[in-house]
């Protein structure tokens, strides 16, 4: 690896110890993880069992991540660690891979567009926040990048037999909106005779049969029932689209919130690379249509479309390239070459700002970090952990204590028998006379409260003129010994 690789190294390590913990979205794919190493065959102890979630996940992606971290776990074992080492390093193996990935991707991009433009690609997306703090977030989509990735290279190479396979895996596996993508370029090598209808329909029925029998086979046992998980998630939320349960953005919400959120001031420079670079067309408008197509969906994420940030940074590092080497030929060269490391910079301080509000972004995390901090670990806890806590950063990783006892029963009321039984309470509210602590008020005290990010405000008293506001998230809760 070359310096601007282990540069981006380093920043993935920065991330995950600034913002250690996850949300809900990647909750089953870590206690997938957790569970693989700490009860490995004895499945009925199995995090998923108990909270299935809304659809079944693949247990491939965690299978593949828990044997890279065994080694790993064996030492953390000897040395006594606690599982919270784990949670980083199963992270920090999730985003080699998608780094190994991405540095694959880039050898393609170096091989057909030359080395500059591979090292301004580089220099682009480890400016911007998202892509390098999502790749280590284990997410059915981080699980497939890597393979997107992968695709993109050999197509770049018209290596079609591991671009069908790498195409198959991610799509019948971990994503199957994937199609939209991958299947632009694949119908681009048909239409083109870069790749004969024969050779495709062969190739997608071998690879196919093989790949969509092993996630079958593996989950199965998993689930402890036949099942093809990802073919339930596309009904669920395509066909049935029950994902629009979660909420809805307008049609154009990737395009002015995502993309500029995500690419920062490098949004501005693809139409220019895609008007100045024909030859970067082919990969990047596949990309655009992509966004086009999944912007029909009613519900919207920024994970759903991550795949085309490298794509469209592409186009943005070929104008970039083209306009550097050329910045001593005239002023306006130099004009554009010093706007180009202007925006690189603004880009740095978003990023800066992007990671200072994600560490306060995850209140469960820190308040069960907390109490582990306030209470003896030999002492005889029974914590109950609300869905706030849980889907901001609470995972079996942090269930550090073997002599306590952790619960995340949903449903049970507040004040009740079941919840008067707990000796702590973790209570997600940002209100001290919400009805889920009034009930505790005679009966409980607080311990401790864990902060999250509110929003900004404007203080043109202070420089930066902007506040950061940080509000009550999770309430820490300790049973009164009279009761």
């Amino acid at each position: 690896m070359d310096m601007i690789e282990n540069l981006m190294l380093l920043l993935m390590v920065i991330y995950v110890v600034l913002c250690p913990y996850t949300k809900v979205e990647e909750s089953f794919n870590l206690q997938a993880i957790h569970d693989i190493i700490y009860h490995q065959q004895n499945i009925s102890q199995y995090d998923h069992l108990e909270f299935p979630g809304v659809v079944p996940r693949s247990f491939i992606g965690p299978l593949f991540i828990s044997m890279i971290s065994a080694p790993f776990a064996l030492f953390a074992n000897w040395l006594h660690l606690n599982k919270l080492f784990m949670q980083h390093v199963v992270r920090y193996c999730l985003g080699l891979y998608v780094l190994w990935s991405f540095r694959k991707f880039q050898e393609a991009v170096r091989k057909r567009f030359g080395s500059n433009t591979k090292f301004w690609l580089y220099l682009l997306t480890m400016t911007q926040f998202h892509f390098v703090f999502y790749m280590t977030r284990p997410l059915p989509n981080i699980m497939a990048l890597g393979l997107v990735l992968l695709a993109l290279q050999s197509w770049l190479h018209g290596r079609h037999t591991s671009f069908l396979w790498f195409t198959g895996t991610a799509i019948i596996i971990f994503r199957s909106d994937v199609t939209m993508l991958l299947g632009i370029y694949l119908l681009m090598d048909l239409v083109t005779r870069r790749l004969s209808l024969k050779n495709a329909v062969a190739i997608i029925i071998f690879a196919g049969g093989i790949i969509l029998g092993a996630t079958v086979l593996i989950d199965s046992f998993f689930w402890q029932r036949w099942l093809w998980p990802e073919a339930e998630v596309f009904w669920f939320n395509t066909i049935k689209n029950k994902s629009s349960q979660w909420g809805t953005s307008p049609f154009l919400w990737y395009f002015y919130s995502v993309l500029p959120r995500s690419l920062g001031l490098t949004v501005f420079l693809v139409p220019l690379g895609l008007y100045f670079c024909p030859s970067v067309r082919a990969l990047v408008i596949p990309a655009i249509v992509f966004v086009v197509l999944f912007s029909f969906l009613p519900h919207k994420e920024l994970r759903f479309i991550i795949y085309v940030f490298p794509l469209l940074n592409l186009a943005a590092a070929a104008f970039i390239n083209k306009i550097w080497r050329n910045r001593k030929k005239s002023v306006m060269y130099r004009v554009f070459s010093a706007g180009i490391v202007l925006h690189l910079l603004a880009n740095a301080v978003f990023t800066c700002a992007f990671l200072y509000l994600s560490h306060k972004n995850y209140p469960g995390g820190d308040a069960i970090d907390k109490l582990h901090n306030l209470e003896d670990p030999t002492s005889d806890v029974h914590v109950h952990i609300d869905v706030a806590a849980a889907q901001t950063g609470v995972s079996r990783f942090l269930q550090l204590n073997p002599h306590w006892k952790y619960n995340k029963t949903e449903g049970l009321p507040p004040g009740g028998f079941a919840m008067q039984n707990f000796t702590h309470l973790l209570i997600g509210t940002n209100d001290e006379e919400a009805n889920e602590i009034l009930p505790y008020k005679e009966t409980h005290t607080v311990m401790d409260v864990a902060l999250g990010f509110h929003r900004i405000k404007i203080n043109w008293n202070t420089i930066p003129p902007v506040d950061v506001v940080l509000i009550p998230k999770v309430w820490i809760m300790k049973k009164k010994e009279s009761v």
